[in-house]
């Protein structure tokens, strides 16, 4: 019997009725499945799926009690390994006692070579006879083509690569145990309330807190706009002074003043050019575009897999964005016409020859993301259909024509004063009849020439402020830290959601919280090499060098440690200094504003000693009383708004399936209705459900809240604050005068052991 091993149930279900010649039979041990069939050349064959890493790296128990045993003692322990899933490793070595053959057909990089190498390692415990024979099966689509050429095709097992996984996962545990115990030791943040740090994590971090600190020190610059609306041949259009920006008032309000109709054309400029094809889509680009969509980083990669599994897109785990000539582009298209895409696959496909778009990156693993099943809408959710979509459009548009663009300039005079409008139009939409994601809407000016007449209908004069620089959505940050190569394509959006879910950051765009901000600044100042992306950038090129059988894995790691060890002299050095500015951040996320009783005090986040429920109340108490109740669950955060109704601070709750925002008064007028739902529910005895954010809004971009891989030992974030553009003195509405009227526009000695960052 031929034991073939794969990541998951899934794709050993998958593979077993593909190679399956007549049928399969589904067996269990320990309620883990297994499948057995025969193949074409009638081979008995045994399908068996893990559950990603079925082991481990660990400290030896004597490490555990984090009181016991000193930080620094961290960097030098020895290592093991443990098993995370008995019932999954019992069945393996069930199966492989019996086995004579063994096929390794996990995912296929680095991190899949590692789990390969570790069922190959559990094989080898239980039958050493299937070492020798083990075979590699390499595949980037669970389709039968993909999946029938990759067993006729064996190769082997590469160590050296999966030897690169598991120095990163030596690392990474090393860093993460070390330091994190040190801040949370430092800090007294035992428990679940443990502070982590992270050698990928941090300088992330450090990344979003630097664009925040810009901001802050942004100093707006007011400038005034004058704009006019204008008719001509039946069409109004409108257009900016040439000037656009005026720092002086009052020649702004001269000019727009003085202006008068009728205006008169000067010049006409029509100009085309072409817009090149989007590149295939790799993870970086893949995750870009899906957070654009409204989706967070680690929820998008999470149903890119599912739809992997399932079949129908190819591996999302790839840096590559140039189609392999072995790619047969036309069955692609075949494959999407007999779905819903079926018009423009086939519109493609009488196209003739096809001649894909490249990007620069340039791999030989696997080939960019493309589709390879066609789901019907129905036979997926909404958001599982959508991003399969958007593979489907993407691909698409990398095998259509350029687009062609047509853009018009008109100049004006009004009352002596230069006035200018722009226009645009999709000549020819190309590729963007199947991508029209972010396509602007066209906006035409009326046919003239030089000398035509124009009437004045409406002119403004709007009063701007400079905005500071735009914070980074999760998208723009996983581009970011690709370009400092912080992490791999497979764990960026992991280490993204680590710092929502430890409380360093929230909101999408990604704004840090105070807590974040001191962690990173603490850092920078005691160890600045573990908060710079150099350090880890040279670390991930020697796991490289690893995979490139140019370093061993035991002189990486141990280069790594050396890297500690000097870091973390430097830390217990400053111990102090180091938690009294994580301190300073964890107590400015507990302010929530002004109290509306007193008017001079603070409210904050408190938790009773008594009942040890938290609630808010002044900290001008005794002389305030002023108390109010919040959720007992989720995460507590400033928006620096105050409700118009009753007066009380609005407080973002960020916990279940996305955040809400309510103000702090339970009796405002904008909970009314919620509190008569509520009554009518304790009537019928059913739980009612949250308030409508005082009936308010809840935010367009939401931080993602699942918990990825260290659910387990997940810390509940403190409560935060906001850092709103309000609080630094900024962003204040604009006033536009409109022809005479003015218009406004988050203690026990043994605590978890931190999930390292994985690879």
């Amino acid at each position: 019997m031929r034991l073939i091993i794969t990541e998951k149930n899934d794709a050993a279900k998958k593979i077993a009725g593909i190679l399956a010649a007549d049928g399969v039979k589904e067996g269990s041990f320990y309620k883990i499945p297994f499948y057995n069939f025969t193949d074409a050349s009638g081979e008995a064959s045994t399908t068996v799926g893990l559950k990603g890493h079925v082991v481990q790296v660990d400290f030896p128990p004597e490490y555990s009690e984090w009181r016991k045993v000193e930080p620094r003692a961290l960097i030098d322990a020895p290592l093991i390994k443990t098993e995370t899933a008995k019932s999954v490793v019992r069945v393996v070595k069930r199966l492989a006692s019996d086995a004579t053959g063994l096929i390794i057909a996990t995912d296929f990089d680095r991190e899949g070579e590692l789990i390969g190498l570790e069922a190959l390692r559990l094989a080898a415990e239980e039958n050493p006879k299937l070492v020798r024979p083990a075979r590699r099966a390499r595949f980037s689509a669970l389709t039968p083509g993909e999946i029938t050429r990759a067993f006729s095709h064996l190769d082997h097992l590469s160590e050296p690569l999966a030897l690169a996984g598991e120095a990163r996962q030596d690392i990474d545990l090393i860093w993460g145990a070390t330091l994190t115990r040190f801040v949370s030791l430092a800090t007294s943040r035992l428990g679940s309330q443990f502070l982590s740090v992270g050698r990928v994590q941090t300088p992330t971090l450090v990344l979003i807190v630097e664009r925040e600190k810009e901001r802050r020190a942004f100093v707006s610059e007011a400038y005034w706009v004058v704009k006019v609306d204008v008719e001509a041949g039946g069409q109004i259009f409108g257009a900016v002074h040439r000037e656009e920006r005026f720092l002086d008032e009052a020649r702004a309000t001269a000019i727009f003043e003085k202006i008068a109709g009728p205006g008169r054309v000067e010049a006409v400029k029509q100009t085309k050019r072409k817009v090149p094809r989007p590149a295939p889509f790799n993870t970086t680009s893949f995750t870009s575009a899906a957070t654009s969509l409204g989706y967070g980083a680690a929820a998008a990669m999470r149903i890119a897999e599912d739809l992997y599994m399932a079949g129908h897109i190819s591996y999302p785990r790839t840096d590559n964005t140039v189609y392999p000539s072995s790619l047969d582009l036309s069955e692609a298209l075949q494959t999407i016409a007999s779905g819903e895409f079926a018009r423009e696959a086939g519109q493609l496909l009488a196209q003739g020859a096809l001649h894909p778009s490249r990007g620069d990156k340039r791999t030989t693993d696997h080939p960019p993301i493309y589709p390879t099943g066609a789901p019907r809408r129905g036979e997926l959710g909404d958001r599982e259909f959508r991003l399969y979509e958007l593979v489907v459009r993407r691909f698409m548009a990398t095998l259509a024509d350029e687009a062609q663009m047509e853009t018009n300039r008109i100049d004006l005079v009004l009352s002596g004063e230069p006035f200018f409008a722009r226009g645009n139009r999709v000549v020819h939409a190309g590729w963007m009849e199947y991508y029209p994601y972010g396509r602007q809407k066209d906006l035409e000016l009326p046919l003239l020439k030089a000398g035509d007449s124009v009437q004045l209908v409406d002119k403004q004069l709007e009063a701007k402020e400079t905005q500071p620089p735009s914070r980074y959505g999760q998208g723009t940050l996983i581009e970011l830290m690709e370009k400092n190569n912080l992490g791999t394509k497979a764990t960026r959006h992991a280490i993204i959601q680590n710092l929502y879910d430890r409380g360093y950051v929230h909101g999408n765009p990604v704004e840090p919280t105070e807590m974040g901000i001191k962690m990173a600044e603490a850092l920078q100042e005691y160890a600045p090499r573990i908060a710079s992306p150099e350090m880890t950038a040279e670390l991930e090129k020697d796991m490289d060098l690893i995979s490139e059988r140019d370093l061993t894995k035991d002189e990486v790691v141990g280069i790594s440690r050396d890297l500690l060890r000097q870091a973390y002299g430097s830390l217990d050095k400053n111990k102090e200094q180091v938690a009294a500015k994580i301190y300073e951040g964890i107590t400015d996320d507990r302010i929530l504003g002004e109290c509306p009783k007193c008017g001079k005090n603070r409210i904050r986040i408190i938790r009773s000693k008594a009942t040890k429920k938290r609630f808010v109340g002044c900290e001008g108490y005794p002389e305030c009383d002023q108390t109010y109740p919040i959720p007992q669950r989720g995460d507590i955060i400033g928006t620096g708004e105050i409700c118009p109704e009753c007066g009380t601070p609005k407080v973002k709750v960020l916990g279940g399936r996305r955040p809400w925002i309510l103000c702090l008064d339970p009796n405002c007028p904008t909970k009314a209705e919620y509190r008569e739902k509520k009554a009518a529910r304790l009537a019928r005895g059913t739980r009612p459900a949250k308030p409508p954010a005082d009936a308010a809004k809840k935010p367009n971009a939401k931080p993602a809240t699942a918990r990825g891989p260290a659910a387990k030992t997940t810390a509940k974030r403190p409560a935060a604050k906001s850092t709103a553009e309000s609080s630094s003195g900024r962003a204040t509405k604009p006033v536009t005068k409109r022809a005479g009227r003015t218009a406004a526009k988050k203690t026990t000695g043994k605590t978890p052991k931190p999930t390292p960052e994985q690879p």
